[in-house]
């Protein structure tokens, strides 16, 4: 029905008009108890008593499936109460920002259909960390009657740098802007986790504190803030591996918990039909171009790191084969996008019955 029907209808129009639409949709699917109900009936999960639990505990969360809806999608934190409905057992709301910010110059997305991407140029659009703690406030926690299983659906919360002149002003106004975010939601209490997107490529300013000398001065100040969640750090994957090696040495002596692996592919070269984008550099790739980098560096990871990091792994899941390649390089956990958007919903259930 998706992928015949709908999606060539969608396709016709603009990605992020298409976006809006499916969020505010969303919204008003998870406020209603028979919207909720038809919508899992159609896209959930549905684990009977007799079957295998997926549900998986990481650094003492338990998660339902280990499907995760990405950071990037529900920036502004709506989609608490209907994304359980389709067998997703958490999402990452944001990236927030200490400051509003409208993100950049449209087009923010642009789809690459033959090369299963999208470039997104979206600049980190959000209402602010104040207004997001607001409204998660608001949302009640809503639970897939169809799971056998005591598990919430998780929500983690990623946060990065607003996107403007001021925090980039300095490495200092920099830091002031992540210990902002960081501090609000911790007295707050909102979120089951944290990431720390430091790798963001559409940015004002580039991905300052993917440098390690300048992560060696955040992560120490963020470790002063009291959090008793778990903490992860966004990495990005255009970088040689030693250059990696050197922010997972931060990361471990900083004591952080994880890292997520990884963000947008920045090296065209990755297109399977190079001539769908601009020649020019005006955003980072989703989906397919970030299959393989992602997962390289997962299996890297852990085999220099062992048991040490929680590792959550996202990047061109496009199937549920792609889904276990993830899970085989390392992943504890997986997180998807653009795969949903070019094969529907469904995909996510479809992952689920395949664990």
């Amino acid at each position: 029905m998706y992928k015949h029907v709908l999606k060539p209808i969608l396709f016709l129009f603009d990605p992020e008009n298409v976006h809006d639409f499916f969020t505010w949709s969303g919204e008003l699917l998870g406020k209603f108890w028979l919207t909720r109900f038809i919508t899992s009936l159609v896209y959930g999960y549905h684990q009977s008593k007799n079957s295998k639990s997926i549900s998986k505990t990481v650094d003492g969360i338990t998660y339902r499936t280990p499907i995760l809806l990405s950071a990037g999608f529900d920036y502004n934190g709506r989609l608490t109460q209907i994304l359980p409905q389709i067998g997703f057992g958490g999402e990452e709301v944001g990236s927030v920002t200490a400051r509003a910010s409208e993100g950049n110059a449209k087009p923010r997305l642009t789809r690459l259909p033959q090369s299963k991407s999208i470039i997104v140029n979206k600049g980190l659009r959000n209402e602010g960390v104040d207004a997001i703690i607001k409204r998660l406030k608001g949302k009640r926690q809503i639970q897939n009657p169809n799971f056998q299983t005591n598990s919430k659906f998780v929500i983690g919360i990623s946060i990065a740098r607003t996107n403007d002149e001021k925090s980039a002003e300095s490495v200092q106004s920099g830091i002031d802007d992540y210990v902002y975010s960081f501090k609000r939601l911790n007295e707050e209490n909102i979120g089951d986790y944290y990431t720390i997107n430091i790798s963001c490529p559409n940015a004002f300013g580039g991905e300052t504190f993917a440098k390690p000398e300048l992560l060696a001065q955040l992560l120490p100040t963020l470790r002063k803030i009291p959090c008793s969640k778990p903490v992860y750090i966004k990495m990005p994957i255009n970088i040689p591996w030693d250059h990696f090696l050197e922010l997972l040495k931060i990361i471990d002596e900083n004591k952080f918990n994880g890292v997520v692996i990884g963000n947008l592919n920045k090296d065209y070269s990755w297109l399977d039909v190079r001539e769908e984008a601009p020649k020019e550099y005006v955003g980072g790739l989703s989906g397919k171009p970030c299959t393989h980098p992602s997962t390289d560096l997962i299996r890297k990871t852990r085999e220099d790191y062992g048991s040490r990091f929680t590792i959550i792994g996202v990047g061109g899941i496009m199937s549920p084969e792609t889904a276990h390649e993830k899970f085989e390089a390392g992943a504890d956990l997986i997180q998807l996008i653009t795969g949903m958007i070019y094969e529907g919903p469904g995909l996510v259930k479809k992952i689920a019955k395949s664990l």
